[in-house]
Formats: structure tokens, C-alpha cells, sequence
């Protein structure tokens, strides 16, 4: 069930709990809670836990310390995982680190509003990787681990440890995890359609590097790379100034440079749009290029003026004249540059929430300049534009989602077909005070559906300071962002893998069974989908997540995938 984080006492299922000395504890905890900043339940004692995997997939764990005594350094260590037949894992495969408090929100939805109107509460959500690290008295904190199993690792039930160490005294939690015979493939190789978008700028103010700087670059890697691991398929790419109109801290500038010469001719330098692509391209996503927008949400399109020597705004709409003419000369040149560069099948015109009027005159104007170049809408379904939509994302709120055999007919065609959360919805999101089932439960909601994977608008668009304040003007808390600067891992980012992780499991056995033709099994995958059910999401998503890892596990013990 659903519990309130704030103001109910937590109680952990568990068996045995150990003691650093009589004021602090150490126990295994759930993944499924958010532990308080400060002691506030006794804490009740904890088994050592026995996880499953196969081979290539990351799993999860949450130790919890409470230190009722003096301000503690707190160190941790982890070992090695070894089998009875003397395999193992080296302990370089588990990452894990304190879950460190941010402030946070409660639900706001969408619209501005006055930074503590809803509320200062701290909840844990960061996962910082440093040990050791002071834990102030009378304080709770989670150390979350994450073990990334080898694909090349035997199978077999493998045996580690953590040491935990405060005031000069240690002590060993022990925990199992059985490698099954299957292997996941590698996150590139995914079929879910992951799509969360990248704020460069972010970065660079985070960073305080040059924008394209060799520094940007360099503190993009990180951030990038863990996406890819993730298994994102598509680059978020910009065409015109500020094509949300400036709403986040961080405004979104133009990867393209428009330049209108003396003449009255144009010219598009795309120096810098070719460089981001590529070093995306070098960092592992490359699937979508999706360039943003030709209908940003203020009409106003800023371009450099050789004439007057300086930078100009032109004023225009879908369906004007005006709009067609700026419009039309930009795509032909693109249209020819992707071709050049060998990225026109991937590139994809993309707007955001944008009404079906103006998306058809934006569609007639792409088709009529550069029909090489593909289309996608986040938004609201509408019918009328659908096929011309190569890619298609529906708003989550309401539960909205694609007629039936629409999906099934879209992917015929290559087309893909996903869904998306925003401040609108309560749950299943990604907030920091999200239960981190919710995070999970984001992905196995696309099998619920049917569709092929799932967006968010923001991977890092981050606040002033993210790592002590998630709260924005606009939205709840973490709205902005999954992950932290540093390249810091969250609750949430390592949830939603989870989930992503057993979307494409299940898609894996039922091809297998399908080709087979092995109906049992058949009925047995279709029975674990269908225990997902977004209308008991509000009490339900720790008890669906758990049974469906554990059914999905218990079906392919036996098989190797």
C-alpha cells in the first residue's frame, strides 16, 4: 500500500538487524521506501536479501543506517560476489552510495506559482557515490547499491557483502543474488523506445564551462553515457531560439545559426547542430534525431541580419505566407545538409503540445520542402494528423492512449508509437517524492497499453541548486530532472531502468514463445501483464512491480533466453 513518507512511521519487513554500537543500526531495508532524514521508527529487523537476475541486468538494494548518537563518518565497502564453484563478479559491478536528502514539494500540476506554496519537505532521492560521509545525529539515510551483472558470468546463486563502518567499529550485511541462464541484451540493442530530453545548456552553467566549449564536451560525456545505458534512442536537438519560450532556468538556444544575407538570401551554418549530433552519436544514441521546433510556443523566430549587422525577430505563423517562405528555405538547405551527412531517415521535425490546426500547416510546409524528413508530435492524439506522425508520443493524462489496432498498424508501417508524463499527472511520475515503484511502474505501463516506450521532457534541466533544492516556479518538485549534477544517480533513474529492464524481458519470452508456438507460455506472460492496472496505481505499485520482476524471473528460470 501506498504509505505517506512525511508523516507515517515507516516499518521495514525484515528479520535481523546489526548494531555499530548501541546508537547506530545498520539493516537491509526496502527499494521501495524513501527512508526519513531523521530517526523517527523504531526499526525493525531485516533478513539478507536473495535477488534475481539474469545476466546483463542491473538490480537493485537499500541498506539503512540510523545514527542516534554524535555526528558519524560513515564508511562502506563492498566485496566481491563469488559462487560455490568459485566464480565471481568483481566488486567493480556494484555502484551504490548514500541516499542524500533534496527539499521537495507535494503535487502542484502545472502552472506558476510561488516557490513554497505547496510545501518544504526533505525527501531522500540523490545517490551520492562518496565514503565515507557524515551522518548527523538522530539522522536516517539508505545506502543504495546497484550490481550491474556481467554477461560473461556463469550462472549460479552468487554470495557478497557490504561493510558498513562508524566509530571505529564495522560490521557485514550479507546478501545473495541467483544469475539466471538468460542474458538481456545491451541497452542499444533495447526495443523500449526511451526519450528523455537533454538540456546541453544545463550543463554548461553547472559546469561553468563555454557553451561547445572542448570543456562542455568533456563534462557531457558522463551524463550522456549513463542515458545511453539506459538505453535512450533519440538526441534532443534544437533549430530556433528558445523553443519553449525560455521556461526553464537553462533556456534552450539554437543549434542552427540563421544568417539572411545583404541580398535578401539565406544561409544555415550547422556547424554546431553536426557536432552535438556526432558526439551523441560517439557517446552510443543515434536512432532520432529530434529537432525542435517549428511551432515553438511563442511564435517569434530570431535570425541575424547581415544588413543591419545585428539579430532580428520575424513574427509568423503556420499557414501565412510569411511562415512558409522563412520555413521553406530553412528545410530544403536541411533537408540536403542530413542528406550529406547521411542522418536524413533518422531526423525528425518534433513539436510539443501543439493544437491539430497549426500541425497541419506545419505538416504541409515539411512535405512540400524536405519530404525526406520525418515528423513527431507529444501531444494530445489526433486523429486527422496521425498517419503523417512517424513518431507519435500521447499525453498520459486522463489515461489517454491510441485506439485500438492503431499501434499494431503503426508498427507495420516502422512508426513508433509512445506516451508520455508531465506536471499533470500525480502518478505514475517521476517527482522526488514519486514513490520509487511509481518510477518502475512507468515502464511496465507502456506493456499495460501496448505502445513502444516512454518520454519525459526533462533528463536535466536543472534548478539553481538541484542537489539541495528540487522544487521549481512551475511544476512539483523534480519535474526538471531525473538525475543530478555530478553525473549523480537517483531513486527514481534507477527505477525507471528497472522497469524498462523487465519491459524488454517480457517482450523477449513472448517472441520466444511465438516462435515456438508454446501458447502456455503465451498465457502465462499475457496473465503477468495483466496484472498491471494503472486505476490501482495510487495503492498498488510497490506490490505489481515486486510480483511482476518475481513472476517475469520465475518464468524464465528454467529457460535460457
Amino acid at each position: 500500500m501506498r504509505i505517506n513518507r512525511f508523516y507515517t512511521l515507516l516499518l521495514l519487513a525484515v528479520t535481523a538487524i546489526s548494531q555499530l554500537s548501541a546508537q547506530v543500526t545498520v539493516s537491509w531495508g526496502s527499494i521501495d521506501k524513501r527512508y526519513p532524514v531523521e530517526v523517527s521508527a523504531e526499526i525493525k529487523p531485516i533478513k539478507n536479501p536473495t535477488l534475481t537476475a539474469w545476466k546483463g541486468e542491473r538490480v537493485n538494494m537499500q541498506l539503512v543506517v540510523a545514527n542516534s548518537a554524535d555526528e558519524q563518518e560513515v564508511a562502506f565497502d563492498f566485496s566481491e560476489l563469488t559462487d560455490k564453484k568459485g566464480n565471481k563478479i568483481s566488486a567493480e559491478y556494484i555502484k551504490g552510495g548514500i541516499v542524500e536528502p533534496v527539499i521537495a514539494d507535494s503535487f502542484s500540476g502545472c502552472g506558476r506559482h510561488e516557490i513554497d506554496a505547496h510545501g518544504t519537505f526533505p525527501t531522500a532521492d540523490r545517490i551520492t557515490m562518496t565514503s565515507p560521509v557524515k551522518i548527523a545525529q538522530n539522522a536516517m539515510r539508505g545506502l543504495w547499491m546497484t550490481l550491474q551483472v556481467p554477461r560473461d558470468v556463469a550462472a549460479g546463486t552468487y554470495s557478497g557483502n557490504v561493510t558498513v563502518t562508524a566509530g571505529g567499529k564495522s560490521t557485514v550485511r550479507e546478501y545473495k543474488v541467483k544469475i539466471l541462464e538468460s542474458t538481456l541484451p545491451e541497452p542499444k540493442d533495447w526495443r523500449f523506445h526511451l526519450d528523455l530530453w537533454q538540456n546541453p545548456y544545463a550543463i554548461a552553467r553547472v559546469h561553468d564551462v563555454e557553451l561547445w566549449s572542448p570543456e562542455h564536451f568533456a563534462a557531457l560525456r558522463p551524463y550522456m553515457e549513463k542515458l545511453a545505458a539506459a538505453g535512450q534512442k533519440a538526441i534532443t536537438a534544437t533549430l530556433i531560439n528558445k523553443p519553449w519560450n525560455g521556461q526553464t532556468l537553462d533556456p534552450f538556444g539554437s543549434m542552427v545559426t540563421w544568417i539572411k544575407r545583404a541580398d535578401g538570401t539565406w544561409l544555415y551554418d550547422f556547424t554546431i547542430f553536426d557536432r552535438w549530433v556526432e558526439f551523441m552519436h560517439d557517446c552510443g544514441i543515434s536512432k532520432e534525431i529530434t529537432c525542435f521546433s517549428m511551432i515553438p510556443w511563442r511564435l517569434s523566430f530570431r535570425y541575424y541580419d547581415q544588413a543591419t549587422d545585428s539579430h532580428k525577430e520575424i513574427k509568423c505563423a503556420p499557414g501565412q505566407k510569411e511562415y512558409t517562405e522563412f520555413w521553406g528555405s530553412m528545410l530544403k538547405a536541411f533537408n540536403d545538409h542530413l542528406a550529406q551527412k547521411g542522418w536524413l531517415g533518422k531526423t525528425y521535425i518534433s513539436m510539443d503540445e501543439r493544437g491539430v490546426k497549426q500541425m497541419q500547416a506545419a505538416i504541409k510546409v515539411i512535405k512540400d520542402h524536405a519530404p525526406g524528413i520525418k515528423i513527431s508530435l507529444a501531444g494530445y492524439y489526433h486523429p486527422e494528423i496521425e498517419k503523417d506522425l512517424s513518431d507519435y508520443c500521447v499525453d498520459y493524462n486522463g489515461h489517454k492512449t491510441f485506439p485500438k489496432g492503431v499501434v499494431e498498424r503503426r508498427r507495420s508501417e516502422g512508426k513508433i508509437s509512445t506516451y508520455y508524463t508531465c506536471c499533470s499527472a500525480k502518478y505514475p511520475n517521476l517527482f522526488t517524492f514519486s514513490d520509487p515503484a511509481d518510477c518502475e511502474y512507468i515502464a511496465l505501463h507502456c506493456l499495460q497499453i501496448d505502445v513502444d516506450g516512454y518520454l519525459r521532457w526533462a533528463y536535466n534541466s536543472w534548478t539553481a541548486e538541484p542537489e539541495k533544492d528540487a522544487r521549481f516556479r512551475q511544476w512539483s518538485a523534480g519535474d526538471t530532472h531525473v538525475i543530478y549534477p555530478g553525473n549523480t544517480s537517483s531513486i527514481r533513474w534507477e527505477r525507471l531502468v528497472q522497469g524498462i529492464q523487465s519491459f524488454e524481458k517480457w517482450h523477449i519470452m513472448m517472441a520466444d514463445a511465438k516462435a515456438r508456438n508454446d501458447k502456455g507460455m503465451q498465457r502465462s506472460l499475457e496473465k503477468v501483464k495483466n496484472t498491471l492496472d494503472i486505476h490501482k496505481i495510487a495503492d498498488y505499485s510497490e506490490e505489481m512491480t515486486e510480483n511482476f520482476r518475481t513472476q517475469l524471473n520465475k518464468l524464465s528460470a528454467n529457460k535460457k533466453y
